[in-house]
């Protein structure tokens, strides 16, 4: 039995031995984190006594688990009438094509001016709670000056079935995640694969890095195909445009792995402030017309299965008028 505010479970001899909140991560659309702060705040009961614990094993003899589900806090933070590439939108999910210079959530220093404050606008009373409060759920992030689409869930049984697929990273499932680059030079080969271990680089921690440290770096895995070569005006190459796709999911990954095959994002300031160099050839009045205090970064392609109706649903947006203004105005260098 549900409604808005109780849930009712009951166990069976299969099972016996599991702890509660494992068992009720299975049985409800529930995560692990909001179970956890459930238990914490005395809204889980185990045969009428107050849940304490979650670690708590059952026997499986038929126990009662009541659950109360608390209405949705209301978010401190204010909603903002910031413009929104709504690409596509229902009840559970909204799929937008962000611009660039948009962080994505607030943080310190940035309460104001984000995406999620724009979402709370947009959305309004159709967002019907992640984790206990009414805020949209952020599955995935894009950096401040990376454009291009994302996918934001508007309640927990989207955000949970979201997350799910994007921690698996598409490997027994349709989640796909593609990024059209404009990087300095042409890659050797035409397409290839980086397989790296990253971490925190030890001199600045805003900044990652590849490493052999198999204790500290995780596995990185990007594959990339090189699109289009764009020559200057002595018919030299001068950068690429590059395709590439993701198999896992780490801070700054495709900015750091074009980086250690050579080929760093074009006006990476945090990754390619070597080449920047490159950028001084501009004349002043290109320089006036690009945005080049943003790194070519764009999230092309976006797959994924609908968290309710489990239809495949595919997105596409181009590389965006700056990127490409970018890269005919370096063709003439």
């Amino acid at each position: 039995m549900v409604n808005n505010k109780l849930l009712n479970l009951i166990t069976n001899k299969t099972d016996g031995g599991k702890r509660i909140d494992q068992f009720i991560s299975q049985n409800s659309e529930l995560s692990r984190q909001r179970i956890s702060n459930l238990i914490t705040n005395g809204y889980i009961f185990l045969n009428d006594e107050v849940v304490t614990l979650k670690k708590i094993k059952l026997t499986g003899d038929n126990e009662k688990i009541k659950i109360i589900l608390p209405e949705p806090i209301e978010e401190t933070l204010e909603p903002e009438n910031i413009p929104l590439n709504v690409i596509y939108e229902d009840d559970h999910i909204l799929v937008i094509d962000k611009q660039s210079d948009l962080v994505v959530h607030p943080g310190a220093g940035n309460k104001t001016g984000t995406l999620v404050n724009a979402i709370l606008h947009h959305c309004g009373s159709s967002l019907s709670g992640i984790g206990g409060q009414k805020r949209p759920g952020i599955v995935h992030r894009l950096d401040k000056n990376t454009s291009g689409l994302m996918i934001i869930a508007k309640n927990d049984l989207a955000h949970n079935n979201l997350s799910r697929q994007f921690m698996d990273h598409g490997k027994s499932g349709d989640l796909e995640r593609i990024y059209d680059a404009l990087v300095w030079g042409v890659p050797k080969t035409r397409s290839g694969k980086i397989e790296t271990k990253i971490t925190r680089n030890d001199r600045d921690k805003t900044k990652m890095m590849v490493t052999k440290n198999t204790k500290n770096g995780k596995l990185a895995i990007t594959t990339y195909k090189v699109i289009e070569k764009v020559y200057n005006h002595k018919n030299d190459p001068l950068i690429s445009q590059i395709r590439c796709k993701l198999y896992t999911g780490r801070t700054h990954q495709i900015r750091v792995h074009l980086e250690h095959i050579g080929h760093p994002v074009i006006c990476d300031q945090k990754y390619g402030k070597g080449y920047n160099t490159k950028l001084k050839l501009l004349s002043d009045e290109h320089r006036k017309q690009l945005k080049i205090d943003r790194h070519a970064l764009h999230s092309s392609k976006l797959s994924f299965k609908h968290p309710i109706s489990d239809e495949l649903m595919k997105f596409e947006s181009k590389l965006p008028d700056d990127l490409n203004m970018l890269k005919n105005v370096l063709s003439e260098i």
